[in-house]
């Protein structure tokens, strides 16, 4: 049976009610699941994640940003900036994740590109840089524009992207959080993503939604090293689809532990040493997630040089542990030097002198 059929298949296996969806595993990026997910359409507020991307990329997150008039009385979800108020750039990352303030997003698009077409620019080179080919932005908030859409597949690549940001992270899987509002009080920030309280395991990301996109919703999981990015576009039943989706993708998925440090104790031939040896082992633990009942079928090759030539230094990379599924490089594993080898210095002969 084909791929594809398989694909159709598997697609069919649970009902949901998004237009489009896409179900990927965040570390190798596999499709678990699709629907409709290569066509257009508008994504609403889900844009952010792009935003925060963009900013967290091109500025001091602890930089202080003064709102303009510019950036005051945007339609929508708002904060209610100010004219002069005095925020943070992480401060207003709070409000666009969790609040999905539009107002802070226009100022971050001021303060980052200096005009809305210029931060909707660098929205579009970073798209690119990411590899999306789908995918095209008009502004930081995600008001319907016409030439502003995704598709499920291209923003759960982002969406993948942007969790590899340690701040991106917290900032989208934090419930609530205290901003300022003046000297003497604060705004209380409080997530609009559900999954948040209600699935366990959750750790992001966005919501969104206008009438024109209908109810939008980019979601994130681990359970036990386990990653999925889950995404909806017009779902009207979102929290459910998620939820049945997540389930889906974590019954065929595992995390299986491939080493932990120190685990290889390799001893490789070195030329012209101290030593005729030199000991190697790994520093690092390593894990990689697949589908449930593979482990058995993963092989481990050595890679080194035939010969070490010395000198050799304590923590020089000497090779590496390679992990394959079939003929499929799954995963790899740094193997380093343990000691020093010390280069031995030969006297050249008489005749070495003359001629060479």
């Amino acid at each position: 049976m084909s791929f594809l059929a398989l694909l159709s298949i598997t697609s069919l296996a649970i009902d949901i009610s998004a237009k489009h969806a896409m179900l990927l595993e965040s570390q190798s990026g596999d499709i678990i699941y699709e629907k409709n997910a290569y066509s257009r359409a508008p994504m609403a507020s889900t844009t952010k994640i792009m935003t925060a991307i963009v900013v967290l990329e091109n500025s001091d997150i602890n930089k202080t940003v003064i709102i303009d008039e510019r950036s005051v009385g945007i339609e929508g979800s708002s904060i209610y900036l100010k004219v002069g108020e005095r925020l943070t750039v992480k401060e207003l990352l709070y409000a666009l994740m969790l609040e999905s303030a539009n107002d802070a997003a226009t100022a971050l698009a001021y303060y980052i590109g200096g005009s809305i077409e210029n931060f909707a620019s660098m929205m579009n080179e970073t798209a690119m840089h990411i590899g999306v080919s789908s995918t095209h932005f008009t502004n930081p908030h995600g008001l319907d524009d016409e030439e502003h859409y995704t598709t499920a597949y291209d923003l759960a690549k982002i969406a993948c992207y942007a969790m590899k940001n340690d701040t991106f992270r917290e900032i989208v899987s934090t419930k609530t959080k205290k901003i300022p509002l003046d000297e003497s009080s604060y705004r209380l920030l409080v997530n609009h993503n559900k999954l948040l309280r209600y699935y366990d395991g959750a750790i992001g990301i966005k919501t969104g939604f206008t009438k024109k996109c209908g109810r939008c919703l980019v979601s994130c999981a681990n359970i036990d090293g386990v990653e999925l990015v889950c995404v909806t576009l017009n779902a009207p039943n979102d929290w459910s689809d998620h939820k049945h989706l997540l389930n889906y993708g974590f019954e065929k998925y595992e995390s299986i532990n491939l080493a932990d440090k120190n685990d290889y104790s390799i001893s490789l031939s070195c030329v012209n040493g101290s030593k005729s040896n030199v000991l190697c082992s790994n520093k690092e633990n390593l894990r990689v997630t697949l589908k449930k009942g593979l482990k058995s079928d993963i092989r481990a090759v050595l890679e080194t040089d035939k010969f070490l030539f010395a000198p050799i230094k304590k923590n020089d990379c000497v090779g590496r542990i390679v992990y394959y599924l079939g003929n499929k490089e799954i995963a790899s594993l740094p193997l380093y030097a343990m000691e020093n080898v010390s280069e031995i210095k030969y006297k050249k002969s008489i005749f070495e002198r003359i001629f060479g």
